[in-house]
């Protein structure tokens, strides 16, 4: 594991962009859906007929309670502290849900909110939710929250329900929201980080995510170390067809393995990128200038066709080391 030690008092980033941290894989795979046939339909439809930012608001809020100085006070204090981290200009609205299942999300379309499941709540310390409410910070500094917005309805909403998206072909949106909804996860990984400024409670995060409890780890039945080996051992395996079952296995997750995002976040902090941001060394709002469509696709198609090779190298590399061991036992057996 990456020994970063947290500073005391946490570095605040003035006007930080979102492309500081951004993982390369999010950027392709956004330009990548949205150049999917339909896709922009699909968005202008579902915000019309949901009513545009107030009818998404009470869809999602209906069955949350609103956090503040006299609800949940110390998971407000934290989102607070956490803008200010960011220098966010406005504080989103955090709810917090009644949901057994842990998770939360940023969603919106001009005006982000975010909700945090009460199974979250419960599970996490301080630390680990100031790391949680920092990486769904990252989501809204990136503007990811109208897409989020679209693949939870998308994802979770049974497509008989949605008969105003009749005609247009649904599988392909789907798969490819998936996928980026995948990648920006790694994205706003490192957001949690820089906001929570705390290594080890980022991924005792992961931990508990992947299937710990508050009781487990304060009753010393869960090793972080160990973790991070399994994270760092899942992401090395590569055997015959281990490679292939790995991507099939991800296909409809809108979220990465725990484990592949815990090793993805420690690599980047091994690569510098942690430290660099903690100097100052970061592209602040408005430095970063547009880019053409044209340069987003070709970003999307290099990204994807280098995976694509990546992938054929570790399969074809694997055959040839099975085929090594057939040919080894045969010899063997003939002696």
């Amino acid at each position: 594991m990456t020994n970063v030690p947290a500073p005391r008092l946490k570095i605040a980033f003035p006007q930080i962009a979102g492309v500081s941290w951004e993982h390369p894989a999010d950027r392709a795979a956004l330009q990548a859906l949205r150049a999917v046939p339909g896709f922009d339909d699909v968005v202008r439809k579902i915000i019309a007929i949901l009513g545009g930012e107030r009818g998404i608001r009470l869809l999602f809020q209906g069955n949350a309670v609103r956090a503040g100085v006299n609800q949940f006070p110390k998971a407000h204090a934290l989102h607070v502290e956490v803008c200010s981290t960011f220098d966010w200009p406005v504080v989103p609205e955090l709810y917090v849900s009644q949901t057994p299942v842990f998770n939360a999300g940023a969603y919106g379309v001009d005006n982000p909110f975010i909700v945090v499941h009460s199974a979250a709540i419960e599970l996490l310390n301080e630390d680990e939710l100031r790391v949680l409410l920092a990486h769904e910070m990252g989501h809204v500094v990136s503007g990811h929250a109208l897409y989020r917005t679209i693949a939870e309805i998308l994802l979770n909403v049974s497509l008989g329900a949605l008969p105003f998206l009749a005609g247009i072909a649904l599988l392909p949106i789907r798969l490819a929201i998936l996928e980026w909804s995948r990648k920006s996860e790694l994205s706003s990984d490192r957001a949690g980080l820089l906001g929570s400024q705390d290594v080890m409670a980022t991924q005792q995060l992961f931990m508990k995510m992947a299937g710990g409890t508050r009781g487990a780890l304060n009753a010393g039945e869960m090793n972080l170390d160990a973790f991070m080996s399994q994270a760092n051992e899942y992401l090395q395996t590569n055997e015959g067809l281990d490679i292939v079952y790995k991507i099939l296995n991800t296909l409809a997750l809108s979220h990465p393995m725990h484990t592949v995002r815990a090793a993805e976040l420690q690599q980047w902090v091994a690569g510098g990128s942690y430290e660099r941001i903690l100097r100052g060394e970061y592209v602040r709002r408005g430095e970063a200038k547009a880019r053409p469509l044209k340069d987003d696709l070709r970003e999307a198609r290099d990204h994807y066709s280098s995976e694509v090779r990546d992938v054929a190298s570790k399969v074809a590399d694997a055959a040839r080391k099975a085929a090594e061991r057939a040919g080894e036992a045969f010899r063997k057996a003939q002696k």
